[in-house]
């Protein structure tokens, strides 16, 4: 069962608890909002856990602008590469807590982070099969859905990433999120609460919605 720290605004988070047989860990290192953990060009010769929060993993394309390619949450793996420099930009959503592995300290931990890796890369595929979607009420209602899978299959979640984010995870603009947001709401499909409460009332038309 998951452990939980109380942060300072007395909010409860939960924290994963170490496994056994698995490697060694560092303690918990923890970031505000927006913190970098590690920037495109960094040695990557680390890989790491996030604890409680949430991280988002981006690239920033030549016209500057800013694409995320994966978030993560509680209980993921992020930061592995198969070359010695980080290609992407890591960053703390909200309050975050990271653990991490020294890949050159525990060299033989890697065979054990097989399946992480399969699971970033098949996240991957998935992701890029939402953007290629036409219709951007489609990929903001398969986002939907990925989010409540991600939290357990919940009908109503509170999103830990803001529109902005989820515009640039889905390509699109954050005023053609707001208003895909606001279709899928007048046909039924999910309810808002608040700025990032989302409640999925219409679980079956999303899904085909999606098909």
């Amino acid at each position: 069962m998951n452990t939980s720290i109380s942060a300072s605004w007395g909010r409860h988070i939960n924290v994963i608890p170490p496994q056994s047989g698995e490697p060694a860990l560092a303690p918990i290192s923890s970031f505000v909002d927006g913190q970098c953990i590690y920037s495109c060009g960094e040695r990557a010769d680390q890989v790491y856990r996030v604890e409680f929060g949430a991280v988002r993993v981006y690239r920033l394309l030549a016209n500057g602008r800013r694409q995320i390619l994966a978030f993560h949450f509680g209980g993921d793996w992020f930061g592995l590469q198969s070359r010695d420099r980080h290609s992407l930009n890591a960053e703390a959503i909200g309050v975050t807590g990271v653990r991490y592995i020294n890949l050159q300290e525990e060299p033989l931990c890697r065979p054990a982070l097989f399946s992480a890796a399969l699971e970033n890369f098949s996240a991957a595929q998935e992701h890029q099969l939402v953007i290629g979607r036409q219709s951007a009420i489609e990929r903001v209602a398969a986002f939907l859905l990925e989010m409540s899978e991600r939290s357990g299959y919940s009908r109503r979640f509170e999103l830990s990433m803001s529109r902005v984010d989820v515009a640039d995870y889905l390509a699109l603009t954050i005023e053609t999120v707001s208003r895909s947001l606001t279709k899928l709401k007048h046909r039924g499909f999910i309810e808002l609460h608040g700025a990032r409460g989302i409640e999925l009332v219409g679980y079956r038309s999303l899904q085909n919605l999606c098909l």
